[in-house]
């Protein structure tokens, strides 16, 4: 597992992240709980991938004077969630950026051979010019996270993020290796993949819990 030394590859150990994350693998956190731990374990991903965003100078106003101050610049930032545990992660990054367009790539899982079928994409214009943070609480086997990142290349994405909560190493091998040229942040890496594709130990179904739904 060498490659995951590579420096775009970013695995926390930051103990309120990792905190937040064992709430979130209790069978009793109930869903408003977990889905506001959801929210926060984003925003303290985003802060530390989005330390990165380029900054311009601007004339500034103060109650004392004139000054030139940083602001981000450019296009800023889109945010790309996978549907639906994906949503789950949009408002903690939006509260970091809160004027960040916000595109979805929808796509479910196929339950006999665990691969991931787009049925929906929409991402902000122009693509190509945002820097962009594709969010999913899950990287399990991979395959949703490598066909979300290939989807926004193929209209124009250069400068993109992956953020999850979760990966086995089976989907974080996949995706580095499909996408080399992108950053990966993940809020822990677990042991390994069960035979039914599942992240072990995991936290159930991510959608669900937040959701509310079975």
């Amino acid at each position: 597992m060498d490659f995951f030394n590579e420096q775009n590859i970013t695995i926390f150990d930051h103990p309120l992240i990792q905190h937040k994350i064992s709430l979130l693998r209790d069978k009793n956190t109930g869903t408003y709980e977990f889905r506001k731990l959801v929210e926060e374990i984003a925003m303290l991903e985003g802060f530390v991938a989005l330390s990165d965003l380029p900054l311009e100078d601007v004339e500034v106003e103060t109650p004392i004077e004139k000054c030139r101050t940083p602001m981000i610049a450019g296009r800023k930032l889109a945010v790309v969630p996978i549907l639906r545990a994906g949503l789950g992660m949009v408002d903690g990054v939006l509260n970091l950026v809160p004027t960040a367009k916000v595109g979805h790539i929808g796509m479910y899982r196929d339950e006999e051979t665990h691969e991931p079928v787009e049925y929906y994409c929409k991402l902000p214009s122009p693509t190509e010019e945002r820097t962009i943070v594709v969010t999913d609480p899950m990287l399990a086997t991979g395959g949703s996270a490598v066909d979300a990142v290939s989807q926004i290349k193929k209209y124009g994405g250069k400068s993109i993020k992956f953020m999850c909560i979760i990966a086995a190493p089976e989907g974080l091998e996949r995706l580095h290796n499909a996408h080399p040229d992108i950053q990966i942040y993940v809020g822990h890496l677990d042991r390994e993949l069960n035979d039914a594709a599942y992240i072990c130990p995991g936290l159930g179904d991510a959608g669900d819990r937040i959701f509310g739904t079975k």
